[in-house]
């Protein structure tokens, strides 16, 4: 009989296994964890002997979790989680919090938002630090398996479990190089150019794009990148043009020109995105509260950037 029960279980343990289920390697989950490969395994050794289970067994030169692992992991998520709001709620100083939270987010909202916050944030919260990793189309695992704690995008992915709150609107404005090219003025012009537009994996297009393809716009795309931070090498020194968010003036495509698109395109509103578990939990919901106050301000000095040239108002943006 097992010399171990429940009660040997800590939060050590539950994160040692997700380290060790996240990262499929015990090495690696020692590097995480900023401990040797011997303290992993031998806790690891303690883990196993508490579940009865091997929670992973060698797969060719790795590892892979057992089924009993899929279900522990995702139940550790749910223990740390509760840990953590235990720890935090009988009184949460910001000024004690020492931790890094995970963002995904696209290049657009990363830059526009993400310094601000984290210049505000660490002015009261020095212990905090950020991650940032690309949302691409975010899907709700992503907060479900709590690889981020937090979603910026025009595309909250869907689920009873997925909460929102929407931050603010964009418009799309024509990019290009004005040492190349003018303004497409009318539609026909805008038809006959060439464009470079954005295409997400595994191939999703942007809105503005399938919003114009269902309108029977049909345009040649002779470049699509991956994210909104490849466009600009591509539209210098050419002919090309891009159909793009207009606050992307203010960093990405900063020394382009830009003008109206001749033709009506679907307004880019963005989200705020978390799982329902964090709704009330106190560093969660401060971390909310403060992406939301700079929000206003980050607009502000975008639209600044923004020199008012070719028809495009210097107020690009709706709250």
């Amino acid at each position: 009989m097992s010399q171990f029960d429940h009660l040997d279980l800590d939060g050590h343990l539950l994160q040692l296994l997700l380290a060790v289920f996240e990262e499929g390697s015990i090495t690696r989950a020692a590097q995480r964890l900023d401990v040797t490969q011997s303290a992993v395994s031998h806790l690891l050794d303690k883990l196993r002997a508490i579940v009865g289970d091997p929670l992973f067994v060698k797969s060719g030169r790795g590892i892979v979790p057992t089924a009993q692992a899929h279900l522990l992991a995702a139940r550790a998520r749910v223990l740390l989680d509760g840990l953590r709001d235990f720890s935090t709620a009988a009184h949460f100083d910001p000024a004690t919090i020492s931790t890094t939270v995970t963002i995904a987010a696209n290049d657009m909202q990363r830059d526009l938002l993400l310094p601000a916050m984290l210049r505000y944030v660490q002015a009261q919260a020095p212990g905090i630090a950020l991650r940032i990793i690309a949302s691409d189309v975010p899907n709700p695992e992503l907060l479900r398996e709590d690889h981020c704690q937090f979603i910026i995008s025009p595309r909250p992915p869907e689920g009873s479990d997925i909460l929102q709150k929407r931050l603010f609107e964009d418009s799309y404005c024509v990019f290009y190089d004005p040492a190349q090219r003018g303004a497409p003025q009318t539609l026909e012009d805008y038809l006959a150019a060439e464009h470079i537009t954005v295409l997400y994996e595994p191939r999703r297009r942007l809105d503005v794009d399938e919003a114009l393809a269902e309108r029977g716009v049909k345009r040649r795309f002779v470049v699509q990148v991956p994210g909104f931070a490849g466009v600009g090498a591509f539209l210098g020194g050419s002919p090309f043009v891009a159909t793009l968010p207009t606050l992307l003036r203010a960093h990405l495509l900063r020394g382009f020109a830009a003008a109206p698109v001749p033709v009506e395109c679907p307004p880019l509103p963005m989200y705020l995105v978390w799982h329902l578990r964090h709704q009330e939990d106190p560093l969660h919901r401060w971390l909310r509260q403060q992406l939301e106050i700079v929000v206003a301000p980050a607009l502000a000095a975008a639209a600044k950037s923004i020199r008012p040239q070719a028809g495009i108002p210097s107020e690009v943006v709706r709250r």
